[in-house]
């Protein structure tokens, strides 16, 4: 797949056969698949990236709805029917919309009636987590709890906490962590720097944890704008190269790339091609095989919304580090 007509392909499942074909079945308007799928998965923390990806496909029908009729004592479709609720209040908040409030507490209750179901179930601690985002002043207690080290701001941490006792480094929860301490830092991301620091220093080899820096740097390019510039002194800073590699040596080398997220594939190419290291970059590219995702080779462009631009941005990326592997 190095010749000029490899063209990457977008899917929310990615390599995930089995969440590919509940995806296909969601969007059909049928429930089964995705009931026989979340039956047979195995590990909470591959229960939190299938669940999340389902949720963000069934949030504009009422599949979900259809199925907790059909099978009302089902764990499965209630943890289900949270996390579609706190997906349409996301939603919601992003697009301003009036009824935000109101979903929002409607999501709330869900995520507290889910956990009490199911109180192993790391699920509805991470819903709660997306939905602190929605208190932008930080008004309710839970959102400014006092950090567990010096340096951190106060956040959620209680909420956080219960996610680490049922699945410890959920790599959802420490992404959702991570945006509410970089929407409450309009300036410099000093905050954000500390806490990807503190996660990533507790973390095993193998979690997705140690890719937060990589995240965070996109999100700085971002933030100053620097759009189009391809060899941009910001990708071979040497903190970038070095968490670049760190990635690399931990999460890459250790974890089962059959479960790793499109998203932090992506992100760990991106990385280690804005540092030359080209071959290695060419082996995460192996990996993500045709399934991209538009983030973050976005954000190179002149225009962040175009999608073509993006592609344009991830093909030469991957054929300038298959050319030096080659």
């Amino acid at each position: 797949m190095a010749g000029s007509d490899f063209r990457p392909v977008y899917h929310p499942a990615g390599h995930d056969n089995d969440l590919r074909v509940a995806v296909q079945d969601l969007r059909t308007g049928r429930w089964l698949a995705m009931a026989h799928l979340l039956d047979r998965t195995d590990g909470w923390g591959l229960w939190t990236q299938r669940t999340q990806v389902l949720a963000a496909v069934a949030a504009g029908s009422d599949v979900v709805q259809a199925w907790r009729s059909e099978e009302p004592r089902s764990v499965a479709a209630s943890v289900m029917h949270t996390r579609v609720l706190v997906e349409r209040a996301v939603r919601a908040h992003r697009a301003r919309h009036p009824r935000t409030r109101e979903l929002w507490q409607e999501a709330w209750a869900a995520c507290r009636d889910t956990a009490e179901m199911s109180p192993a179930d790391p699920v509805p601690w991470v819903c709660l987590l997306a939905l602190a985002l929605l208190d932008e002043h930080r008004s309710m207690d839970e959102h400014r709890q006092a950090p567990p080290a010096l340096m951190l701001p106060r956040g959620p941490w209680g909420i956080l906490a219960q996610v680490d006792k049922r699945d410890p480094h959920n790599r959802e929860a420490y992404h959702r962590m991570l945006q509410f301490v970089c929407a409450g830092t309009p300036g410099p991301l000093t905050e954000a720097a500390n806490f990807v620091h503190w996660a990533s220093g507790s973390a095993p080899a193998e979690s997705a944890v140690h890719l937060l820096p990589l995240y965070l740097s996109v999100e700085r390019y971002r933030r100053e704008r620097g759009q189009e510039k391809a060899l941009d002194l910001h990708w071979v800073a040497e903190d970038a190269v070095r968490d670049a590699g760190h990635a690399l040596d931990t999460w890459f080398r250790y974890s089962d790339l059959r479960r790793a997220s499109q998203l932090d594939l992506n992100h760990l190419a991106h990385a280690l091609w804005g540092a030359h290291r080209f071959g290695e970059a060419a082996q995460v590219f192996d990996a993500i095989d045709r399934y991209w995702t538009t983030l973050p080779w976005a954000y190179r462009t002149r225009d962040p919304a175009d999608q073509e631009l993006a592609m344009e941005v991830f093909l030469r990326a991957r054929a300038r580090s298959l050319a030096a592997r080659d």
